[in-house]
């Protein structure tokens, strides 16, 4: 009983870390959750006297755990492909961040930037992951993906350009970024196509996910050209303000029910992205209470 309870004593002091490494794998909170918990079971089915180093072994298995997951989720092309459906956002309180929340976002971990990795293959997508955000090296990495080394930094290379711009900006900026955001909800609610012009990015991206095929419109004049949207969500929702994915963001709600998640990604003072999680079925599983009225970081339900 002592060398059980020591095993998952050194496990749960790794766990916050697994779920880090999962979620930015697989977009969800709750598959997130389910591949750390196969790590767990794989663990206690192994004996682990010749593992000197159990942080580095459990990252290899929740990454093999991971690709697997993504591999059996649908055939993927090789080629970037649009995500069907906004991966799960992590939301809190813009006053409280409890330390897995802020775990979890460490290393710029944006909505924009998991949108992204979505479109990515599942081994680019690990080789990315697992070097350029948890600095495992190479030479580990290359087994998980059963390539060489050097096709395994080939891959986190490919990764690496087709993500550039979807970082969000230092958490550092989040007040100057939330005032851009407040300023976007001023012309909102007027029905400003002018000034949502000028605070849209050129290339602004908008996706919409309501469950359905997720819309996505491109361009400042033709997000500013939703003004009408805007206007009405601006005017008919309760909003609160949250972090998102560790950007600014917006929790609605409708007679104290879930409507949407909003998150921004901003650069200098332009709005760059904006993603929209409408899905009734989704919202659902979101605890909101913290984010509303502060006490930590929103859970899924269980």
């Amino acid at each position: 009983m002592h060398d059980e309870q020591l095993l998952t004593d050194r496990f749960e002091a790794h766990r916050t870390h697994l779920r880090a490494v999962a979620y930015r794998m697989l977009g969800s909170l709750t598959d997130a959750d389910d591949a750390v918990q196969e790590a767990w079971l794989r663990l206690a089915r192994t004996d682990t006297t010749e593992v000197g180093n159990l942080g580095g072994w459990l990252t290899t298995v929740i990454g093999r755990v991971c690709l697997d997951m993504l591999r059996t989720r649908k055939t993927r092309s090789e080629e970037p492909l649009e995500a069907e459906h906004l991966p799960d956002p992590m939301i809190a309180s813009e006053t409280v961040l409890d330390p897995e929340h802020e775990a979890l976002l460490a290393d710029s971990v944006g909505l924009a930037l998991v949108v992204v990795l979505e479109s990515l293959s599942p081994a680019e997508r690990l080789a990315f992951v697992l070097h350029d955000m948890f600095a495992m090296p190479y030479e580990q990495i290359a087994p998980i993906v059963d390539r060489t080394p050097q096709t395994a930094r080939k891959l986190a290379s490919q990764a690496r350009r087709r993500v550039q711009g979807a970082t969000p900006g230092r958490a550092a900026d989040l007040a100057r970024q939330r005032r851009v955001v407040d300023a976007f909800l001023t012309a909102a609610r007027g029905g400003d196509f002018d000034e949502l012009l000028r605070l849209l990015d050129p290339d602004v991206v908008l996706r919409a996910d309501a469950g359905a095929a997720m819309r996505v419109i491109r361009g400042a004049a033709a997000v500013a050209g939703q003004a009408e949207t805007f206007q009405r969500m601006a005017t008919r929702c309760a909003i609160y303000p949250a972090v998102v994915n560790g950007g600014p963001g917006l929790v609605n709600t409708v007679e104290g029910s879930p409507f949407s998640i909003i998150g921004f990604t901003i650069a200098g003072e332009h709005i760059t992205a904006i993603d929209i999680l409408s899905d009734h079925d989704r919202l659902q599983q979101f605890d909101l209470t913290d984010a509303l009225f502060g006490t930590g970081g929103i859970r899924t339900r269980v």
